[in-house]
C-alpha cells in the first residue's frame, strides 16, 4: 500500500466506524439508554469529523484519484460519485442539525431529525465506502489530480 492509499483507506474507515456507531446509538435510545446513546453519538460524530479533516487535508494536499476504470463505466462512476457528493452535503448539514437540537435538549425535534439524519448518513456511508472500492481496489489506477478534474472527468 503506497502512500496515496493510506489516507483514503483511513478516512473511508472513518466514515464506516461513523455509521456504525449511529446504528448503536440509534439502538441505544430505543432501548432507553440514553446517556449510552449520547455518547456514543458524540464518537461518531467525531469519527465523521476526523473522516471530514483527513479527506479535506487530502483534497487540499494532494488532490483526488482519478477514475481508473473501463471508459464505458466512467459516466455512470461519475454520476454516482455526484450522487454520493451531493448526499454527504446534505448528511453534513442534518448531522450538525441534529447534534444542535440535541445539545439545545430540544427532544421531539432531534427525535424527528435524527430518523431522518441516521438513514441519510447509512447511505453516504455505504456510498462512500463503494466510491472506495471503485477506486482503490475494483479499478486502480487512476492519478492523483485536483477536486474539480476529479469529479468532472477533466
Amino acid at each position: 500500500m503506497d502512500i496515496f492509499m493510506i489516507f483514503p483507506t483511513i478516512s473511508t474507515s472513518f466514515i464506516v466506524i461513523s455509521a456504525i456507531l449511529v446504528a448503536i446509538g440509534w439502538a441505544q435510545i430505543i432501548k432507553g439508554k440514553r446517556e449510552a446513546h449520547k455518547k456514543t453519538m458524540i464518537a461518531g460524530a467525531i469519527a465523521a469529523l476526523l473522516f471530514f479533516i483527513i479527506y479535506m487535508s487530502r483534497t487540499i494536499f494532494v488532490g483526488n484519484t482519478a477514475w481508473g476504470g473501463p471508459d464505458d463505466l466512467k459516466l455512470y462512476y461519475h454520476i454516482f460519485l455526484i450522487f454520493h457528493i451531493v448526499l454527504a452535503t446534505v448528511a453534513a448539514v442534518f448531522g450538525l442539525t441534529t447534534l444542535t437540537l440535541a445539545f439545545k435538549e430540544r427532544f421531539a425535534k432531534h427525535r424527528k431529525w435524527g430518523r431522518v439524519t441516521a438513514v441519510i448518513w447509512f447511505f453516504t456511508a455505504i456510498t462512500g465506502a463503494a466510491v472506495y472500492i471503485l477506486l482503490y481496489i475494483l479499478y486502480p489506477g487512476g492519478h492523483t489530480k485536483p477536486v474539480i478534474d476529479a469529479i468532472f472527468g477533466f
